[in-house]
């Protein structure tokens, strides 16, 4: 008798970021054949700075097949609010492991030993009766069992399955920055360099950590300092100024760091040292290329289509202060790998799948947004402003970025 061989089943990952690695990593591990395609031509390990972890981030790291040690991150053990003048308003024993994007993407770029193709603009996505597909911009298409969308928070996938959902913006921005430990003076490096620490003038927010430096190392002395500074931004006039260059352009999906004006950067420095604690004075001030981004809010009534999943950004976007952007997607990716183990079909999985991550989804985004209320321009509902008096205070906001298991 013949012995029947089972067909080893396929998946195409559209985006390449950390998102569809960890499904990438998960599928393959599980007895599939995973192909990615990235939009982008050029590596993707030189982006990214600093991310907050959860137990459930090193739990999916072990599932994707990454040893998850010390070298992982950088320890803190305290977390610290400071007042205007650098003293100490706050301080909780709170130990977490804080690591970086470029840390994140070489250990799950190492773990995939698929395929990882770059410069593969996606066009079309489609889900038949027996296998779905996408178009690349060359013409070539390609099948497989599965197509899962992890492009982004900016998704082409998404934006053609649920042409209604969109990007809203929330009414702040967030700075962002990166300072070498050894430029960092001795006197804010004993302040604050190994803590998790907070500033919040009125309607705003700065933080800091420490994360790895160059090469992802994590000893003292060649570490960095990682800064996230929320700002009141209005959308009619201050942002696009904000995103508008040297020669007039405006870059509506976000600028370029090297693009930002210099009289951006020198008033962002100025409101740093009337506004900031002396300590992130400093820090903002040293970064050697500051950035910013808008921050949105998106949520999706779905995330399966027949064989087409949505993953991460793809589908739901929270504002980074619950620090679960990256944990989310992937608990996406652990739930999409039990489904498909669970379920007699690709479909039936997915539908599954869909119908918990949105639950997940859903809960992450409000309470991120509740989280930021006190940061808009302006409190579109009541509810925004009882959420904002809520979570003003120093306690409040060091306790609740560290809070994830409750999703």
């Amino acid at each position: 008798m013949n012995k029947v061989v089972k067909q080893q089943p396929k998946a195409i990952i559209v985006g390449g970021s950390l998102g569809g690695l960890f499904a990438a990593c998960m599928l393959e591990r599980h007895g599939w054949d995973v192909e990615i395609f990235e939009r982008t031509p050029e590596a993707l390990s030189g982006r990214g700075a600093g991310i907050v972890t959860h137990p459930e981030l090193f739990e999916a790291l072990t599932a994707a097949g990454v040893l998850v040690d010390d070298g992982i991150g950088v320890r803190v053990d305290t977390r610290v609010t400071l007042a205007r003048d650098g003293a100490v308003v706050s301080e909780r024993a709170m130990p977490q492991t804080l690591t970086a994007w470029g840390k994140m993407y070489d250990v799950l770029r190492k773990a995939f030993s698929g395929s990882y193709r770059t410069g593969a603009v996606v066009t079309d996505v489609d889900s038949r009766a027996d296998h779905a597909e996408i178009a690349l911009a060359d013409g070539a298409v390609h099948r497989a069992d599965l197509v899962i969308a992890a492009d982004g928070f900016r998704s082409g996938v998404r934006q053609r399955l649920l042409p209604a959902a969109s990007l809203e913006y929330a009414g702040y921005i967030a700075w962002r920055g990166l300072v070498d430990e050894a430029r960092v003076s001795a006197a804010t490096h004993a302040a604050i360099f190994d803590k998790f620490a907070f500033c919040l003038p009125p309607s705003e927010q700065i933080l800091g950590y420490p994360v790895a430096g160059d090469d992802n190392r994590t000893a003292p002395g060649q570490r960095r300092y990682n800064f996230v500074w929320y700002r009141a931004t209005r959308e009619h006039d201050q942002l696009p100024d904000l995103l508008t260059d040297a020669t007039g352009k405006v870059w509506h999906h976000g600028i370029p760091p090297g693009l930002i004006r210099p009289e951006v950067l020198a008033e962002m420095e100025s409101a740093a040292a009337e506004l900031l604690a002396p300590q992130f004075t400093e820090i903002v001030c040293k970064a050697a290329q500051p950035l910013f981004q808008p921050i949105f809010d998106l949520t999706v009534s779905r995330m399966a289509f027949g064989r087409v999943a949505l993953l991460g950004d793809a589908a739901f976007v929270a504002r980074p202060h619950c620090g679960m952007g990256v944990t989310k997607a992937a608990g996406d990716a652990i739930a999409l790998v039990r489904a498909l183990a669970g379920h007699a079909t690709v479909e039936a999985a997915l539908a599954a799948y869909g119908v918990e991550r949105v639950q997940v989804g859903q809960a992450v985004v409000e309470h991120a947004r509740h989280l930021g209320a006190y940061m808009q321009a302006q409190l579109k509902s009541e509810q925004d402003r009882v959420m904002a008096e809520r979570y003003r205070t120093p306690e409040a906001v060091m306790r609740e970025t560290a809070v994830s298991r409750r999703f």
